[in-house]
């Protein structure tokens, strides 16, 4: 059974930074998976951040968070993780790792993910 669990989510100022994981299980790396992390603010839609191929250097940013977050990950533990430097307010909101089989990472659509993890809270507040 595939599963997605997000840590790293907590309080920061702006300014400061953040590092979310999502490690994976129940699926390879090594296999043609896109992986990507998404958000979801009060009242906002839940939008695609970044998406990285899980085997090749394909990668999506956002144009709001580009040159602040970037995505990487781990093959070896199966793991995804967001930096997320320069935070603002408005990145407040529920963050959510997800994946789908498939190569290109598109422009991280939400609607083409069929596996969720539960979602980790980033605060950015004074």
């Amino acid at each position: 059974q595939l599963q997605l669990v997000e840590s790293g989510g907590g309080l920061v100022q702006p300014g400061g930074s953040l590092r979310l994981s999502c490690a994976a299980s129940g699926f390879s790396f090594q296999d043609h998976y896109v992986i990507g992390w998404f958000r979801q603010a009060p009242g906002k839609e839940r939008e695609g951040i970044s998406c990285m191929s899980s085997r090749l250097p394909n990668t999506y940013v956002l144009d709001s968070v580009k040159g602040r977050f970037t995505i990487s990950r781990d093959n070896a533990k199966n793991t995804v993780f967001l930096q997320m430097d320069s935070l603002k307010p408005e990145d407040t909101a529920i963050y959510y790792c997800a994946a789908r089989q498939g190569v290109s990472p598109g422009t991280c659509g939400r609607w083409e993910y069929n596996y969720w993890g539960q979602g980790t809270q980033v605060t950015v507040s004074s």
